[in-house]
């Protein structure tokens, strides 16, 4: 295997892409050697920042909400 040195980005992309499939696939070895691909695309484009925002399912119009806490339940009376 080339080194990961030599590699430009979209090489790198392409077989770390590649190699995961594979791993994916069951091939046991694959799976290290697309772990360091990715860390050296980690390493040379940084680590992308996750978008929360993605992550909660609820519709918009529930996000926006406020929601009531459980305790005022119990201080209303």
């Amino acid at each position: 295997m080339t080194t990961k040195d030599r590699l430009s980005d979209e090489e790198l992309r392409a077989l770390a892409s590649d190699w995961r499939r594979r791993a994916l696939h069951g091939d046991l070895h694959a799976r290290g050697v697309a772990h360091e691909l990715e860390t050296e695309m980690r390493r040379r484009l940084g680590s992308p920042f996750p978008n929360y925002d993605t992550l909660d399912m609820r519709p918009l119009e529930r996000r926006a909400a406020v929601q009531r806490r459980w305790w005022r339940f119990w201080s209303d009376r």
